[in-house]
């Protein structure tokens, strides 16, 4: 296929040159069409013979000298510069986070699985970037005065509205005789000599910094930064989201087509491995098969009677209430493992080791163990809906996702039950649970910091504790059993949902743990390498086809979906729960989102009624107007490009169905010009 990039430029040069070039040239042109070999684009670019090429290089040559000095320039200065540009990511390829590495999955297991890798390596240069955020506009301001480095103030407390026994905040366990397993608990758990760390939210109790004439304001720059590392990775997935989201949309679902496209376009030639390549064959086959079982149920599902399909959706109803009844239990068990571990957590560090730890990681040992038997219910119930394969597979993804993140919003919705539960008049004068819970936020960090470490430890442990023996007694044991069992498949879903559920745990629990961004990326890093050696030493890839372009916008989908349920808790937590006052940035306000009012308050009167008018009803309803007749607009335009594509796509067919009284270079002229017309109006389109 000929490659075009069609730009101004690039045209005006193919004009100049269809101008000046007669008889034989003027037709090589036409040939290649618009957008075609000019100083726009090097001749390397294109589909053509080397005699070609060397006639348009000569035609190029000779029309330099009739350009003027000015216009020479600009065509050596474009070329230069492209040169330059060209070499620069050369270059910076060699220092690419595990290019290699990627490159030698992708050699060896196909595009599929190389945009797994891909994935992991950008949450690690996200939560890199989440960090460097957090540790500039928040840890580093405030360890520079708590070190005495600038001059500022703490947090000062309106005592006259605040009760003394709100603001009562010990940390146990941090004085007199600790023993050694005592720091491994806390290390694990957050707690004792790690709780009043930078780690936590408690910490920062910093309210306002001087830097000269500068001040700088860290309640404020907490909760900005807060919703800027949200917004940065919003905008950075739906970046990445895009390429696929086109793709999905300018691809067309007729079947023939698919057919077509997976015959004669589905081999993957970044292959290099045999086995990879019979696994390869096996997938295209697999591929196909699906196709013909999904047209073939089609035909089934058009040919059935209102008896069977009444029977078909009483059965679909039954199935997913027995869903929803294992969702209930689920969250149920989530819901008292939560309140038990909050009731018998003991800070007496002489309590056995191991039941001090079994408490306190009881919540995400129940978490794991309800997304690893919910997923295997759903697998088997789905069999028995008779939906067609790719909707299966799409419906228990969904199901797994939801169960996945909604299990983190029910721990939360147990501590912040817990939280607010007030039995006397005391507590409701503080508005929280201020006996167990004075600095609830760092308890709540405490939680996401267990989350973490424990998805850590279970991944390294199932690679080490089940994937590694089973690759042996698969190897090395002659009994059928073992062989029938084979290696474990690696499935790209189940380890994406996995990385994804890691990552929504971050950004919720950054707000109350902030260097937990750092924490999520080494575990990344780390995990990087155990899927490696996990992949090529004890693992064999998926029978299941996943290609780079679906994989990757399914990947982003998802881990959009975590983000976008991130927000909720954090929304729910800044503006309805009153925050701690016996600790963090937030004690002088009654919650944390007070604190842009308080700022605004501080603002001159001018600014204040610009933000006054635009927060106002007078100022948001024309705004939502404006909105919708632009996005109908669009909508509207999106209809027309698509009745254009389609009927661009007719003429196309029209043009093949007529080839027998056309001749062969009319045929390749036109194909082209249609070819490239569907391709540039579906890219203006999106």
């Amino acid at each position: 296929m000929l490659r075009r990039r069609t730009s101004v430029g690039g045209l005006r040069d193919y004009r100049s040159l269809a101008r000046t070039a007669s008889g034989e040239t003027s037709s090589l042109l036409e040939r290649v069409g618009p957008g075609s070999p000019g100083s726009a684009q090097p001749l390397r670019e294109y589909a053509l013979t080397i005699a070609e090429k060397r006639r348009l290089r000569e035609i190029q040559v000779a029309n330099i000298r009739y350009l003027s000095g000015w216009h020479q320039w600009r065509q050596i200065s474009s070329k230069s510069w492209k040169k330059i540009v060209e070499d620069t990511r050369e270059l910076s390829s060699y220092f690419e986070l595990w290019g290699h590495d990627i490159r030698s999955i992708e050699g060896k297991f196909g595009t599929g699985i190389q945009s797994y890798f891909s994935f992991l390596r950008f949450l690690v240069i996200l939560n890199v970037v989440i960090f460097l955020l957090v540790f500039t506009f928040i840890t580093l301001p405030s360890a520079f005065y708590k070190h005495g480095t600038v001059n500022g103030s703490y947090v000062q407390l309106p005592l006259k509205s605040i009760e003394h026994h709100c603001t009562v905040y010990v940390v146990s366990g941090t004085k007199g005789l600790i023993y050694f397993y005592s720091y491994v608990i806390d290390l694990l758990t957050g707690t004792g000599f790690l709780e009043m760390t930078s780690l936590f939210y408690g910490y920062y109790t910093v309210d306002t910094i001087y830097f000269g004439f500068l001040k700088y304001h860290v309640p404020l720059a907490y909760l900005l930064t807060t919703l800027g590392y949200l917004s940065l990775s919003f905008l950075w997935i739906v970046k990445r989201s895009v390429d696929g989201f086109k793709q999905s949309l300018v691809r067309n679902d007729d079947q023939f087509q698919s057919y077509c496209n997976k015959i004669f376009a589905g081999w993957d030639f970044c292959i290099t491995d045999v086995n990879a390549a019979r696994l390869k064959h096996s997938s295209l086959h697999y591929e196909l098969k699906t196709d013909l079982e999904e047209e073939r149920l089609r035909q089934k599902v058009a040919e059935r009677t209102t008896r069977e399909k009444i029977r078909i959706y009483c059965l679909r109803i039954f199935l997913n209430c027995v869903v929803l009844a294992v969702l209930s239990a689920c969250f149920y068990s989530i819901y008292r493992a939560t309140v038990y571990s909050q009731e018998n957590i003991s800070n007496d560090h002489k309590q056995r080791f191991d039941d001090n730890l079994i408490v306190q990681y009881l919540p995400s040992m129940v978490i794991t163990m309800a997304n690893f038997i919910a997923p295997l219910i759903f697998s088997v119930l789905i069999k028995f809906e008779d939906y067609s394969p790719a909707f299966e597979i799409r419906l228990t993804l969904m199901r797994c996702v939801f169960v996945r993140l909604a299990n983190i919003g029910v721990l939360l919705f147990s501590l912040w039950t817990r939280i607010r539960s007030c039995t006397n008049a005391k507590c409701m004068a503080c508005g929280y649970n201020y006996q167990l819970y004075p600095c609830w936020e760092s308890r709540v960090g405490q939680e996401m910091y267990k989350l973490m470490i424990f998805d850590f430890i279970i991944i390294f442990a199932i690679t080490v504790f089940i994937d590694f023996p089973r690759k042996l007694m698969v190897t090395y044991c002659s009994y059928k059993a073992f062989r029938w069992c084979g290696l474990q498949e690696f499935a790209i879903p189940d380890n994406v949902l996995e990385i994804v559920y890691g990552q929504t745990i971050c950004w919720i629990g950054t707000f109350y743990c902030p260097l937990l961004p750092a924490i999520a990326a080494v575990k990344y890093f780390v995990v990087f390498y155990i899927k490696k050696i996990s992949l090529m030493h004890t693992c064999k890839p998926s029978t299941r086809p996943f290609r780079a372009s679906s994989s990757n916008f399914f990947f982003l989908v998802v881990l959009l979906i975590g983000l976008i349920l991130a927000f909720i808790p954090l929304g729910l937590s800044m503006t309805h729960i009153p925050s701690s006052k016996a600790c963090g940035p937030f004690v002088n306000v009654n919650r944390s989102w007070d604190v842009i009012e308080h700022t605004a308050h501080h603002f001159p009167p001018v600014l204040q009624k610009v933000l006054n008018g635009i927060v106002s009803e007078a100022f948001a309803v024309p705004f939502f107007m404006v909105v919708c007749l632009i996005m109908f607009y669009f909508i509207a335009l999106a209809g027309a490009h698509k009745r254009v594509v389609n009927q661009l796509r007719e003429q196309l067919v029209m043009v093949s169905l007529n080839q027998c009284f056309i001749s062969p270079p009319q045929i390749l002229h036109a194909q082209v010009v249609l070819t490239v017309q569907c391709m540039m109006r579906a890219i203006f389109l999106f």
